[in-house]
Parts: C-alpha cells; sequence; structure tokens
C-alpha cells in the first residue's frame, strides 16, 4: 500500500490524467444523470486536489482558471437554495485554498526528492574522491546503466532509480580501510572478504530510506556483485533471482572499472573489455543485458 502511494506521488502524471478523467466524469453525471444532485460536491473537491497534484509545475493563472472553470460547474449544476455572486466567490476561494494547499505539498514532496538526489551525488562524488583513480567511477556507471535501461524500454521511474542505485552502489566502501582499497599489489583472501562486505555495509548505511526500500536502489546495492551463475555476493543469487536493476550497474560497473586506471594498472584496451565481457555472458552477466550493452557501444561509441 506505501509502495503504491510513494510511486504515485512520484508520478504526477496520474493524477493529471485523474484530474481529466474525474471532472468529466463528475460533470457527465451531476449535469446529466444526477442533475442538480448535491453530493457531488465531493467529487468537486477531489477534482480541486488532483489539480494542483497533476499541474503543480503550471504557472499560477493557470491553475487559478482550472479551479475558477472547477468552480463555475460546481455553482450551476449543484442545485442551491441561493446562488449569488458572493456564494461563487466563497466556493472560489475555498477550492483555490484547497487547490493551492495540494499545490505546496506536491512541490515539497518534489524539493525532498530532488535535495536526495543531490545528496546522492555528494556521497557517490565522496566516496569516488577517496581514490583519486576510481573519481566519476559511479557516475559513469550511472550513465552506462541508464543508457542501457532505457534501451530495454525500462520505464522513467526504473531510469530513475537505477541512476541513484548506480551512484550509491558502492557506497559501502566508506567503511573499508584505505590501506586495503589503496593496497597497490594483489589483496590477500582475508583482505577480499572484507572488500566482500562492502555491499552488505552499503545496504545497512541507506536501508532506512523509506523510498529506497520499493524503487530498487537497495537491490542495486546489495546485489551488484551478484554473478549470473550463482557464484557471486554476498547471497550467491543466479539468473533471474539477481534483480534486473542489479543487473544491468554489474555490466555497467565491470566496464568501467575496466576502463578506468586503477593504482596497481593502466586502463585496459577496449576490445579487450568488450571481449572479457562478452566472454563473460551466462556466467557473469546477463546474457540479454550483454547483448543490448554491446549493441549501444557498436552503435553509439560510448565514451
Amino acid at each position: 500500500m506505501l509502495q503504491a502511494f510513494i510511486k504515485l506521488i512520484n508520478n504526477p502524471r496520474f493524477f493529471r490524467y485523474s484530474f481529466y478523467i474525474l471532472f468529466l466524469i463528475t460533470i457527465t453525471l451531476n449535469g446529466i444523470v444526477f442533475h442538480n444532485e448535491s453530493n457531488f460536491y465531493i467529487l468537486y473537491i477531489f477534482c480541486t486536489i488532483f489539480l494542483g497534484i497533476g499541474f503543480y509545475e503550471r504557472h499560477s493563472w493557470i491553475l487559478f482558471l482550472m479551479t475558477t472553470i472547477v468552480v463555475a460547474f460546481r455553482f450551476f449544476l449543484i442545485a442551491e437554495e441561493t446562488k449569488t455572486l458572493w456564494t461563487f466567490l466563497t466556493y472560489l476561494f475555498t477550492y483555490l485554498l484547497i487547490m493551492f494547499i495540494s499545490l505546496g505539498l506536491m512541490k515539497n514532496m518534489q524539493r525532498v526528492i530532488e535535495d536526495n538526489l543531490e545528496l546522492t551525488i555528494a556521497l557517490s562524488n565522496a566516496l569516488d574522491s577517496r581514490d583519486p583513480y576510481t573519481r566519476n567511477h559511479s557516475e559513469n556507471v550511472a550513465k552506462y546503466s541508464v543508457m542501457i535501461a532505457e534501451r530495454m524500454k525500462l520505464s522513467e521511474d526504473a531510469c530513475k532509480s537505477i541512476r541513484i542505485g548506480a551512484l550509491l552502489h558502492d557506497i559501502g566502501k566508506i567503511g573499508i580501510p584505505e590501506r586495503i582499497l589503496n593496497k597497490p599489489s594483489k589483496l590477500s583472501k582475508e583482505e577480499f572478504n572484507i572488500v566482500k562486505t562492502h555491499p552488505t555495509i552499503g545496504y545497512n548505511m541507506i536501508k532506512h530510506v523509506m523510498n529506497y526500500r520499493y524503487n530498487g536502489v537497495l537491490d542495486i546495492v546489495l546485489y551488484h556483485h551478484e554473478r549470473y551463475d550463482g557464484t557471486g555476493y554476498p547471497e550467491g543469487l543466479s539468473g533471474d533471482e539477481i534483480p534486473l536493476l542489479a543487473r544491468i550497474v554489474a555490466v555497467a560497473d565491470s566496464f568501467d572499472a575496466m576502463s578506468s586506471k586503477r593504482i596497481y594498472r593502466d586502463p585496459l584496451d577496449t576490445e579487450y573489455i568488450l571481449n572479457e565481457i562478452k566472454n563473460k555472458k551466462d556466467t557473469q552477466f546477463d546474457p540479454q543485458i550483454v547483448d543490448i550493452f554491446l549493441n549501444i557501444w557498436r552503435n553509439n561509441n560510448i565514451e
């Protein structure tokens, strides 16, 4: 229930369509089927609420005009003992108040969402700044992941989620000692086991963000190192058990990791990287996502 509500709030188009549909139904029923029925006033109020939420980006004069139209239909279609200009203005003031309260709540919600995104970018930049060799890694992974998601025709909400999740995918490395992250030689088994805890650390860091519970961000952070054949970590998921968004980020993450300069090696050759990703279809990566990524690369020359 809560998940559905959050999705609706994040999708103002739903409220725009709902306004048009509900308003049409209301004036049809109130004007033709149940002419002058006074109980329909509640539907006009809902129309006004949907108006404020769905059209929160429009100019105030447009919202004022649309609210006036709603009030005019309410005024003339609902039976009243007296229909005076004062009555109409009273209704107009009341409905404008309802509309602007709804608009204000929606604007505040969108401001919170924008602030969360800016905070996410700041966190990813802070993480990347710990290692000069991985600077911009999270931004690159986000860019590649969104390109894959768009080519797969995922929803706008899914693309937004995958961007946030990709920006935060390595956030758990904040809990990994720098002597391990920046070690110039091969990690010991014990050190690698410590590194392997970063998805769980990251998950525990952000699991209390309510929106992340439902939009796939937590899945990306926790499962982006799972492998398609079930030999990944932290839970050893395989195939479609791994959430789709995490499978997408896994490909983008590996590509950028291999194409970036690291303290222990120079960037790998692009053709070598693409062949490595291609050869790891069905083992490390989802084969469908690999094919889509390679197709994007061949056609658009990702840089």
